[in-house]
């Protein structure tokens, strides 16, 4: 299995990908004011949030360059290479990886290898079942175009949900007025968030973050076409700095359906940055 998979730091990946050699990541970085980080394995996530949290100015991202991505292409001693990006309609990464493929192959005309750059059409929890699929898909012997199709039929096929804790970071990003921010904050209100072609849209508004989670299993495992076909599909669940809220939509989901595996995560900055503390993702 002559393969490497190399993610943006919001694939999310588990320990266990960490360690997996077939697996990289080319880290985004993380921006609060004056103040910069790199999203990598060092990436301390309780001090981010004290920062953020301390901050007026809400935290942004910046993509990684082309010559990152082209490193990592570099780096890669595997004959096949495939690069999962967030959505396109959301970061600039999947761009920078298609610049850094081109950069690749006119600094190395003569390399036979095989390069596939994705765009997810997602993010976090979402990209983590894309990279997921493809460990699985080769540990069956599955080719590289075989691998190319089924993941870009799954990326249409698949939705990413999330709920938020709070939505102060979209009124420091400017995304929510500071009205519409304290009114849903007074009122308890939680959106239901969700993404449509890679854009990402509003569900449902529900009063409380127990009921608003419930209602997102509800929601995920409806589209998914109920629980005769959850029963094939792996769930991903992200949560940033809360994993009792993730055993807890990992329980809700049991209680709506079963699944072939439910894998949890802790989110790396990127993720971070965009669900903030408590929030939870998930890829179905």
């Amino acid at each position: 299995m002559n393969y490497k998979v190399i993610g943006d730091s919001c694939c999310d990946y588990t320990p266990a990908l960490k360690a997996d050699p077939h697996f990289t990541l080319v880290p985004l970085t993380l921006e609060i004011g004056d103040y910069s980080v790199v999203d990598d394995d060092h990436f301390d996530q309780l001090d981010f949030l004290k920062r953020v949290h301390a901050s007026p100015i809400g935290p942004k991202t910046a993509c990684p360059s082309p010559e990152a991505y082209m490193k990592a292409m570099e780096e890669s001693d595997a004959d096949e290479v495939y690069v999962i990006t967030l959505s396109e309609h959301l970061s600039g990464s999947y761009q920078a990886a298609v610049i850094g493929k081109q950069m690749y192959e006119e600094e190395h005309p003569d390399d036979s290898r095989k390069i596939y750059v994705f765009s997810s059409d997602t993010a976090s929890a979402g990209q983590l079942n894309f990279c997921l699929t493809i460990k699985e898909l080769k540990e069956a012997g599955k080719s590289f175009d075989e691998v190319v199709t089924l993941v870009n039929e799954k990326i249409k096929t698949m939705k990413t949900y999330f709920v938020l804790e709070s939505l102060d970071p979209l009124r420091k990003n400017g995304r929510l007025s500071a009205v519409k921010s304290f009114l849903a904050s007074a009122l308890n209100i939680k959106p239901i968030m969700s993404a449509d072609g890679g854009v990402i849209i509003q569900l449902e508004n529900q009063r409380g973050i127990n009921k608003a989670l419930k209602r997102m299993c509800q929601i995920a495992v409806e589209k998914a076409g109920g629980p005769e076909k959850t029963a094939l599909l792996r769930l991903c669940i992200t949560h940033v700095n809360n994993p009792a809220r993730a055993e807890l939509v990992k329980e809700e989901f049991l209680k709506l359906a079963s699944f072939r595996e439910i894998v949890i995560t802790d989110a790396m900055g990127v993720a971070t940055v965009y669900a903030e503390d408590g929030g939870i993702v998930i890829g179905l």
